[in-house]
Parts: structure tokens; sequence; C-alpha cells
């Protein structure tokens, strides 16, 4: 083993433990389910602004998206980016503040199938049990996404095993978010969103510089289109070439249409819900909207960029998710590459721990705690928590072991799963007073059933990406069901008018 992949394994081995000292730090904290879940409601802007971005990004952002704008995917790696900041802004600005203080004022709601349960009086429960069905199962598809991040980073990195890199990523994860909750996980990512930030910005700007500036470096990438059309790079690259050029309406919908999803994700949510005060909302959303713009600049840079960048070297279309850390080997000394690449790892973490905290906390909370044993104490919750975590991240592990997973494929299906089906649910209990239990259960059951059936059919209309006509079913059937239904609780109306009214 040489010194250069000796500093690289330094690296790695302390920003790894650095992450396990932070979950042992704040174990003792947890004294609460809220503790636990929401980290008391204390957590200041910057932390809560660096920790949702950073879990919202995941390893998609360092991986994923450049990897589809070296396949010749510039044109959709730009539209999905601009969908994604416009949904980032718009969700800081439009539910943030409202949500905290719903949640609050209903039953100060420690988890959204909870706030759901008190915001709508559902006694039944149905509504709960349904809410949590569904983030359990795509947020292990989610996770799943990390996971192969993880793997392939090892792999790539340190020509690892990628099963062995897998199991080394998941471990680290669940030992530092089953011992330190939500406070945990928001000073992990907190590190992790910096990283990560200045990571893809240095790369972008070194490749840039490299390649005699913006002008000369586009004008060479214009040139690589040109001959990977013509075939010098192989069919699998001129099919992805080709395709680009033909890049009209419809996948422009598709891509902007990703920024629907951040009204129903469960894990940015619940930032919203664990912030210090509302007061602290404005700085938070604009320190995250900036990170955002950043972020995604510098990953379309690395991504387009990368393949003028490496010539004569041309990565293969499965081997395109690893163009950052490619590039980041290539450009620093070991040790500080090492600690660049730490941000692919960060990345992948930062959105597998938020994830597995909040369908662990569904789960304990909304189905022990609230079907299965009504009675059960604070420490009782959190240990069905940590097992809880333990399972999904088994599950989770099983699906990322084909190492030809897509981590672009897999974050795609989940981010339109809850989008489409707790997006139009969150908008409406926030704003609509005329929202029931049964008609959230009926806009549950039509979204989340037109995401999966329409994911796995192809061809014309299905071509659209499935979040958009399963949010807009969702929102619809909510409405009318509602509209439809009798029986309104007088109390929940009552209770909806006096929260309307509360100050900021």
């Amino acid at each position: 083993m040489d010194s250069n992949m000796i500093s690289i394994i330094l690296a790695f081995v302390l920003y790894l433990s650095m992450m396990v000292v932070i979950g042992m730090r704040y174990m003792k904290k947890n004294e609460t389910s809220s503790d636990f879940f929401l980290g008391g409601r204390k957590v200041g802007p910057w932390m809560t602004a660096l920790s949702a971005e950073a879990s919202d990004m995941s390893g998609w952002l360092l991986m994923g998206l450049p990897g589809v704008a070296y396949l010749g995917g510039m044109k959709e790696a730009f539209w999905t980016a601009l969908g994604l900041v416009i949904g980032t802004y718009l969700n800081w600005l439009i539910v943030a503040k409202p949500l905290r203080k719903c949640t609050v004022a209903f039953g100060d709601s420690v988890t959204m199938p909870e706030f759901f349960t008190h915001r709508f009086k559902d006694k039944s429960r149905v509504l709960s049990t349904i809410s949590v069905i569904l983030i359990i199962f795509f947020f292990t598809i989610y996770t799943a996404s990390g996971f192969v991040a993880c793997a392939k980073l090892f792999n790539s990195v340190f020509g690892m095993d990628y099963h062995l890199g897998l199991a080394i990523g998941v471990a680290v994860i669940l030992v530092y978010t089953i011992l330190g909750g939500y406070l945990a996980v928001c000073a992990t990512d907190f590190i992790q969103g910096t990283l990560m930030f200045f990571a893809l910005i240095l790369v972008g700007a070194v490749m840039v510089v490299s390649l005699g500036g913006p002008t000369e470096a586009m004008a060479r990438v214009g040139e690589f289109g040109q001959r990977a059309m013509s075939g010098e790079f192989g069919a699998e690259m001129q099919a992805k070439f080709t395709a680009n050029q033909h890049y009209g309406i419809v996948p422009i919908i598709s891509a902007l249409a990703w920024g629907l999803g951040y009204f129903g994700m469960p894990h940015i949510l619940v930032r919203f819900m664990g912030i210090r005060s509302n007061k602290d909302v404005a700085l938070s959303r604009r320190i995250a909207t900036v990170w955002v713009i950043l972020a995604f600049i510098g990953a379309l840079i690395v991504g387009s960029l990368g393949t003028v960048y490496h010539l004569p070297q041309v990565l293969s279309p499965v081997a395109a998710e690893t163009i950052f850390s490619v590039s980041i080997q290539s450009m620093f000394p070991a040790f500080i590459a090492g600690i660049f690449l730490c941000a692919i790892l960060a990345a992948a973490m930062s959105t597998a721990d938020s994830q597995l905290l909040v369908a662990s906390s569904a789960f304990s909370h909304d189905i022990y705690k609230g079907l299965i044993k009504r009675d059960a104490t604070p420490a009782q919750i959190l240990t069905v928590s940590r097992i809880a975590v333990l399972a999904i991240s088994a599950i989770a592990f099983v699906l990322a072991w084909d190492e030809n997973s897509s981590i672009f494929g897999l974050v795609s299906y989940a981010w339109a799963g809850f989008g489409a089906t707790f997006g139009p649910l969150v908008l409406l209990a926030l704003f609509w007073r005329g929202a029931t239990a049964k008609g959230a259960t009926a806009g549950l059951i039509v979204g989340g059933v037109t995401v999966i059936l329409w994911h796995n059919l192809q061809g014309g209309i299905f071509a659209v990406y499935e979040i958009l006509p399963a949010f807009i079913l969702c929102l619809v059937a909510t409405v009318v069901v509602s509209l439809l239904d009798k029986n309104k609780d007088s109390q929940m109306l009552a209770e909806f008018d006096a929260y309307r009214k509360l100050p900021d």
C-alpha cells in the first residue's frame, strides 16, 4: 500500500471517527422522545438550514447529478436543478413557519403522521397508519440510495469490494444515528453540509481554471459532445448525447416537477418543526437558498466539464456517477483529496441518517405507541425506535446489494413517492380549514398508488415524471372527498381558526 492511499485512509478514519464521537456526545441529551426526534425544538438557524439541505441532497448531488451531466444530460441536470432550487425556496417561504406553528398548536406533534392525526382529528388512526406505511416504504428505497453511494465511493477510491464498502458505510451511519438521535443528526449534517459545499465549489473552480476559463471550457465540452455523437466513445455514450439533443417540453416539465417534492419530504419538514423559533426561519431560508444554488452550480460544472477534464480517459455509463471522486483524486494531494472525498460519504450519510430517524420515529411513535402500546414510556419508545432503525437499515441494505443500482434512479422514485402523497396534504392541512381525515386518507391512497403504477409504465404520457400526475390526483382526491364529507369535526375547525390567528 503506497503513502497516498495511507493518507486517504487516514482522512476517512478521522472523519468517520468524528461522526461516531458526535453521536456519543449527544446520547445523554435524549431524555424524551421529543429530544430524540426533534431536539426539543431548540435547533438554531444555521444548523437547521445546513442540516436540511445536507439531508435533502444526499449522495445524488455529488454522484447522481454529476453523472447525469457527464453522460450528455446537461439539459436534464440543469432543469432538474432549477426545479429543486425553486422548490427549496418556496418550501422555506410558504411551509416552514406555518408548519412549526401548526405542529405545536395541534397536540405538539413530533412526527408527520402524528401531525396528520391531530390536525384532522382522525380517531381511527387509519390516516397515521397509511402515512407510516408510505414513510417506511419510500424511505427504505431512499435510504438504499445513500447506502449505494457509500459503497460506490469505497469501491472507486480504495478498490474495495462493493459489498464490503456497503457494510462499512451502513455500520457507521447506524452507530451515530442510534446513539445520538436528532441532535446528533443535525450536528453531523451541519459538518457534512459545509464539507459538501466547499468540495463542490472548489472542484468546479479548479476544472474551469484548468480548462482555460469558462468560454474555452464550454467550447471543449461542445467539441466532446460532437465526438460522442459520432460514436467515437462507444454506442452507449453516443445514444446518451444524441438523446440529449432532442430534450423536449415533456422532459423539461418532468425535471421542473422535482420541485413539488419538497412540500412532502418528512426528513426536510421535520427541520422546520425542530427549529428554535419562527423568527429564525428567514435567516435559515437565505442560508439554505444560497447553499443550494452554489452547490448545484458546482455539481453541474463537475459533471459537464469532467468529460474533457479527464481526456483521454472516458468513464463508462456505469462508472459515470464516480466522476466527482475521480476528479478529486486527480486534483489534490492525497490527504486533502481524502478530506474532500469524505464529502461524498457525508452526502450519503446526511440523508440516510435523517431518513432512518424519521422512519423509525414514525413507527415507534405512531404505530407502537399509537396502536400497540398506548401507555408506552419514553424509554420504551426510544428502544423501539432504535430497533426500527436496525430493521429498516437491514431492508435497505438488501435493496442496495446490487452494485449496478442507480443512485439517481432510486432517489427519483422515492422523491416522487413522498412529494405526491404528503405534499398536497401538508399544504391543505396548513392553509385550508375544510380538509378532513377522510379526504386526507383518500389523497394518500390515490397519490401512493399513482406513483407506483406510473413508475412501472412506459411510453407516451407515462414519460412524464410520476410526481406530477400523482401530486395533482392526490390534491384533487383530498379536496373532492373533503367537500363530500358532511361530518366535519367542529373542534377541528375551531382549532384551525385559532391556529391561523396565532402570531408567528
